[in-house]
């Protein structure tokens, strides 16, 4: 959970109640650019990796945020990647944050491409 205390659960069992008010708090915030500042919060925790649980370099952290702060996220990621990609802002090249591309894809790209 992050700090609003809410299961991820929550707003899909109360939507009926929970979309239109959510709906306005996220059109303002899309408007004036300003993000609820409960939203802005996060409970940073540590996720185990793999190998000994001794080793402080085998976890990760992971920021919980808000269930409705992480809603709006998507909504605005997906706005946004679907802008890129009409567009064409990001060459075919790029392999950093892009979806379906790797390390291990652009390796083999440049592999393919280098002479003889």
């Amino acid at each position: 959970m992050g700090p609003d205390g809410m299961y991820p659960q929550v707003p899909r069992d109360l939507a009926d109640v929970t979309a239109k008010p959510l709906s306005i708090i996220f059109e303002r915030s899309w408007r004036t650019g300003e993000v609820p500042e409960d939203w802005r919060k996060a409970n940073v925790t540590l996720v185990f990796k793999k190998g000994k649980k001794e080793d402080l370099g085998n976890y990760r952290s992971v920021s919980l945020t808000s269930i409705p702060g992480r809603v709006m996220e998507q909504l605005i990621l997906g706005v946004i990647s679907k802008h890129v990609e009409e567009k064409k802002v990001i060459r075919g090249g790029q392999y950093g944050f892009s979806k379906g591309k790797s390390l291990l894809t652009n390796l083999i790209a440049f592999y393919d491409g280098m002479p003889g």
